[in-house]
Parts: structure tokens; sequence; C-alpha cells
């Protein structure tokens, strides 16, 4: 069979889903397992300067981790830098300590700081380390002046060159073409790092593998960043077929370890990262639409197909230029909305110049015989559900889009097209402009509102509350006591748990 090695990555690149935090056992489990596989090198981990944002164990990798790890694993042990961060004078303290501990250090490295890298990597190799270079942006590599004149550089300085696939978009015989290429201009060993968004990072890194690479990465069950990468157990069932030994029983324990976190995370490709794949798009950019839970499905499929186009937002619309309004009545998603409807009714039909504007339309079906002017807040999944709650023959007022560019594109019923319009702005906060609930209280502004009642803000009371609805009762919150603050008094008619909103009863307007 070949001679090449496997590096396992599964504690660093996984750690984008868990913010580098992996339990004891997970970690205990994972190297008594790779122990007894034919894995040659595990990168457990970052070292990282301080940070803002919050990372874990393996986002650092302390020495006293190393230490544990180094006593426990039988095989070589290799961390990250990412180059864009580090500069040559961090490295007595990010390298330093970790002396004796670590065999490889491998660098992320963007193309178009080769030559800033190749500096850094001569450093890195003097204080006695292995020097991985993984070149990122594989598939653009064409598109970087200049880029394979310069990396001649690194035969002096790299172990191994990684190619990485940061995108997940190449194709066997692109990656073959990529090999051959650098077989002819440099004589240090040779990686591939796949990323699976098309899920062909088993049949790039076979055919890297038959093309005589020198190594190659995977991970448990796929776990890294984005769409994920190749998975250590496929790849090493593959090669079992080939000759390689491989006991299936260490390797089903080792996959019963991280099922857990791939229950938890999801992690895996879907229609986003497809088509971010195929069209090269950044993997960080997918990642965050896909992991916020609040946004749906289709939304994160129009805004990654904006990218695909290379627009900002996929319409434009006229801007709102809506006539005042003293009094405008806000309706929300609660149940407190049904509960209450005659009570809102009656109060609708004895003030007909209040106008009504719907921050989601889960109850506009209740108001199809009030006459009122309507206003439809349109953002997110709302089209969709306005498709179903308000058809077109019991359509009447217009609908408002946050202001243009929409971070998620912009949907919009056809029968609707022509009475859409989108905010200018969003004048009295600056987070949030993708919000409902944020677009209906800038529409109370437009209008010029001397009064702004809401109803259906319920929250929620002695609940387990999931992460979508924890962020939005924050998000609410929040927006709920800007307006109060800066703008004029907010009034729930119906029960709502949001200190911010003054509380009246619909029953005494009627």
């Amino acid at each position: 069979m070949e001679k090449f090695q496997i590096l396992d990555c599964t504690l660093r690149d996984g750690g984008y889903y868990t913010n580098w935090d992996f339990g004891s056992e997970i970690v205990e489990s994972y190297i008594g397992a790779v122990n007894q596989l034919p894995i040659d090198y595990i990168e457990v981990g970052y070292r990282n300067l301080p940070e803002k944002d919050y990372m874990g164990e393996f986002g650092y990798t302390p020495a006293s981790t190393l230490e544990h790890i180094r006593r426990c694993t039988t095989r070589k042990v290799a961390v990250m830098i990412n180059e864009k961060s580090v500069r040559i004078n961090d490295l007595p303290k990010l390298l330093g300590p970790i002396k004796g501990l670590v065999d490889m250090v491998r660098m992320a490295v963007s193309p178009d700081n080769l030559d800033r890298a190749v500096a850094l990597g001569s450093e890195v190799r003097a204080m006695g380390f292995e020097v991985a270079f993984n070149l990122m942006y594989m598939s653009k590599w064409d598109q970087y002046e200049g880029l394979y004149n310069k990396m001649p550089q690194l035969n002096d300085v790299a172990t191994i060159l990684n190619m990485v696939d940061s995108f997940g978009s190449m194709m066997p015989e692109e990656v073959i073409t990529k090999i051959n290429k650098l077989k002819s201009i440099l004589n240090c060993k040779l990686g591939f790092h796949g990323h699976n968004n098309l899920q062909m990072s088993l049949a790039n890194t076979l055919a890297a593998i038959d093309c005589g690479i020198d190594s190659v990465d995977a991970t448990v069950l796929g776990m890294g960043r984005g769409a994920g990468n190749l998975n250590i157990e496929l790849l090493l069932t593959t090669l079992n077929r080939r000759g390689l030994d491989v006991d299936f029983n260490v390797l089903g324990d080792l996959i019963l370890a991280f099922k857990p976190l791939q229950e938890e995370y999801r992690w895996g490709t879907s229609l986003p990262y497809m088509i971010s794949g195929a069209n090269s798009i950044p993997q960080k950019e997918v990642m965050a639409l896909v992991t916020n839970r609040v946004y749906s499905f289709n939304n994160i499929v129009r805004a990654v197909d904006n990218k695909r186009i290379h627009v900002a937002d996929n319409a434009h619309y006229p801007l709102l230029d809506a006539s005042s309004c003293e009094e405008v009545l806000i309706i929300g998603g609660g149940q407190s909305v049904s509960a209450h409807i005659n009570a809102i009714k009656r109060y609708l039909m004895s003030h007909p110049g209040v106008a009504i504007v719907f921050a989601t339309t889960r109850h506009a079906a209740l108001f199809r015989d009030v006459l009122n002017k309507k206003y439809y807040v349109l953002v997110g999944n709302e089209a969709k559900r306005m498709l179903k709650t308000v058809p077109q023959d019991h359509y009447q007022g217009c609908c408002v889009l946050p202001p243009y560019p929409r971070l998620m594109g912009t949907d919009v019923p056809t029968y609707a097209q022509s009475s859409t319009f989108e905010l200018p702005e969003i004048s009295f906060i600056n987070r949030y402009a993708d919000s409902c609930t944020t677009v209906a209280l800038q529409i109370a502004i437009e209008l010029k509102s001397k009064r702004v009642n809401i109803v259906g803000y319920d929250g929620y009371r002695g609940q387990m509350l999931s992460d979508k609805e924890l962020t939005l009762t924050s998000e609410n919150r929040e927006l709920f006591e800007t307006f109060a603050k800066n703008v004029s008094t907010l009034y729930s008619l119906t029960p709502s748990l949001f200190n911010a909103l003054k509380s009246e009863s619909i029953y005494q307007l009627i």
C-alpha cells in the first residue's frame, strides 16, 4: 500500500462548533482510540493570543493540557497558529512554553501573506518544530498573481505544505493538477486537507493519495468548520480495502464518543454549504448563517445565493413614504392576540384611524374583516407565512421591508409586489435591522405616531426556553427599552412580561 501519513484534527477543526471545549471523557476516549488506530499525528488545537471572544481549552491549548496529552498519546502531536494574527515577536510566548510537548506547528496561511508566512515559519523551525504551511483557498490559487513563483521559498522552511480546500469546492482532477504542479517546483512534502461542502472530500483525498501525496487530514464524524471535513472512519474503512489494518471495534468506540456532539451541533453539508462550495464562498460566512437558530432554512439559502451572484440583495423597492397616523397598534405572535381578539377588533373598529402593523402575520387572518390601514412586516420567513395567512383575495394595505440591503435577502408574495416598500433607515437603534419587531417599531416612527400600542408580545412565563426563544426575548427586551427611552412610551394592551412596555388594558379602551 502507498506510504503516506494520516493526521486527525478533530479537536482543532471541530472546535468551531464547541468553542473548543471538549469534555474530559471525550478527550480521553479520543486519545485512547487514536493510539490503537493507524493515525500518525493528532492536531489537538490552536495556540492563540488572547481573544475578545470566548474560546475553550483547545482554542489556547495550554502547556498543562499538552503535558497531559503527551503522557497519554503514542502519536505525534501538532498545534496550529493563525499566521494573520501572529508575528515573530509573539513566538516566544506562544511556542516557547510548549517546546518538547509538540512535534509540529501548523500555520494557517492566506496566499496573499505567503512571504510574511515564510519568515514566520523560519523562526518556528529554528525553535525546533516541524513546520507545516496550511495554504488556504486552494480553489482560488490561480487568482493570486505570482503565487506559484513564490512557493519555492518553502523548500528551505516547510516540513510539509498542506493544500487546503477551504471552500470544499475542488474536484479530483483539479486536485491532481495542483499536486503535479507543486511537485515540479517544491521538494518539501505535500499534504491535503479537504472540506466536504460538495461531499467530494473522500474522492479528492483518494485522488491525492493516488497522486503520491505525503499526508492527508480527517476528523471524527467529519467534525469541522462549516460543512466539515473528511470522516476519519470513512477514510480508514476505504483504506482498509487497500490493505490498511484497522481495528473496527476501536473505531466504533471512537464514533460513539462523538455521537452526542454530532446530535447536538448537527454539522455536515446542506444546500447552503453546497452553494457556497460550488462558488468558493467562505465557510465562516455561511456557518454564521447556518448556526443562527433565528433564520429559517429558506432565508439562509437565499442569503447564500445572493453571495453566489455577488449582489448585496436580490431586490430593491421604493422607500416607504407613509402619511402620518396619530396611533398605531403593533400585533405580535403571542397567544394573547387570539385570547382577546374580540376586544382588539372592537377597539380597532371603533378607532378606524388606528393603523395596524403586523410584526408577524401569524394572527393576520383574524383581522380580515377589519378595515383599518394595514402594514405587513416582511422579514425572514414572513413572506411564506403570509401566503397562508393572507391570501390574495384578503390582502389589503402594504408590505414593509427593512432598509436595503437586507442580510437574508428579500422575499415578497407576487400579489404584493406593487404595494411593497422598504424603510429608508432604522433610526432608533443600530442593531437588529433584520428583526420583525425592529421594522414594526420603525414603521411607527415613519408614521409619526404619537401613541404606539402593542398586543401579542406575551413573553414566556415559567417555561424552559429554547435557544431561539432566549435570543428573541433578549432582542425584544433591548428593542423595547431603547424605543421607550429614546422615542416614546410603548403601551401593551394585553398581558406581557416585558417591563419596558407600560401596561394598559384593551378593555379600558372599548
